[in-house]
């Protein structure tokens, strides 16, 4: 069961004569980014809740905020059919003068301690820094070109604090430039031994906050007397996902479960499939099994050959894994279970 719940409708008498007082003109809708220009006093941010379903949830959490002098531009909530938990995402403005930042953890955290939350979250983007992130990929360039971009213009909300891959890249391509113009380290660490690598990728990546492996795999040289192909093992192993402790962000070539082994893109090719897609998810122990966080498709035709079939599926990975990268940044991405995702 779903629940949408406006602003109006959860907060306090009080509160509610204290939102009518702005116009929706300065209101942002749901789904949009949270921008400090909505107003030249009143910052915004965002507070995501998860704990056990009971009455007065909704109703603690706007009385908090109404009762700082914030004002809730959007709000949403989830309550899973038969299962006895709540989830919610608001985003709101406030006067940081009146409602130190600090203060706003300690006030969140009393609510979540009374309700027993599983998690609280709140993030105020103007104030919090951003997400520090490292990149993992191979051979493949696409997905990393248009993070870097992104980033660039200001459309990625994280700090990239390195790229590492397991392909060696000249000096003079157009990526190392870019890097190093930007401060980018970059590290070729080529896949010998597993446990080796995994040791320095986690000296290099201890500071960060989450992993995104953009287009990321690593290859045994164990390989078949007929195919003379090599068999791929896990992305990281169960010892690195332990030892890191921290969200690790896939870009899959495919609508997951996909086809198995090297060149996917082409199997699907020669299979003639008429839908093609991608999927962004969590790393976990098995091989593309973690809880998917975005998956985006596109219809494919007899009319395509190979090169646009190709070019249809590097779009939909890049466009795939920035969504859900974005997502994750604004606090929209929430466990849900084992195996799903909550993504306000």
């Amino acid at each position: 069961m779903i629940r949408r719940v406006s602003a109006t409708s959860c907060l306090s008498a009080t509160a509610f004569r204290s939102f009518t007082k702005w116009s929706f003109k300065s209101s942002q809708f749901h789904g949009e980014s949270l921008d400090s220009s909505v107003s030249p006093i009143l910052i915004p941010g965002v507070h995501v809740f998860h704990c056990p379903d009971v009455v007065g949830i909704v109703a603690k959490l706007s009385d908090c905020i109404a009762a700082k002098g914030g004002n809730i531009l959007g709000y949403d909530v989830f309550v899973p059919e038969n299962k006895n938990v709540f989830y919610s995402r608001s985003e709101f403005i406030f006067d940081p003068v009146k409602w130190p930042r600090s203060q706003m953890d300690e006030d969140f955290q009393s609510i979540a301690q009374q309700f027993s939350a599983l998690s609280s979250v709140v993030r105020v983007p103007s104030l919090d820094p951003k997400h520090k992130i490292a990149l993992l990929l191979s051979k493949q360039d696409h997905c990393l070109v248009e993070m870097l971009h992104r980033w660039q213009d200001g459309k990625l909300p994280v700090d990239i604090t390195c790229v590492i891959s397991n392909h060696e890249r000249a000096p003079n391509t157009h990526i190392m430039r870019f890097l190093q113009r930007h401060g980018i380290s970059y590290h070729y660490l080529p896949t010998t031994d597993q446990n080796k690598i995994e040791a320095e990728i986690l000296e290099l990546v201890k500071d960060t906050d989450f992993l995104v492996l953009a287009r990321y795999m690593q290859f045994t040289c164990v390989f078949s007397s007929v195919s003379l192909e090599g068999s791929c093992f896990e992305l990281l192993s169960a010892n690195f996902l332990k030892d890191y402790g921290k969200d690790v962000i896939n870009i899959h070539h495919g609508l997951l479960p996909s086809f198995k082994g090297r060149n996917p893109v082409k199997q699907a090719f020669d299979a003639g499939v008429k839908l093609i897609g991608a999927t962004s998810h969590f790393v976990t122990e098995e091989l593309d099994s973690g809880p998917i966080i975005e998956q985006m498709v596109e219809r494919v035709s007899h009319r395509d050959n190979l090169r646009s079939f190709v070019q249809k599926s590097e779009d939909l990975e890049k466009k795939c894994l920035m969504k859900a990268i974005k997502s994750y940044c604004e606090l929209r991405v929430l466990p849900y279970g084992i195996q799903k995702t909550v993504v306000f």
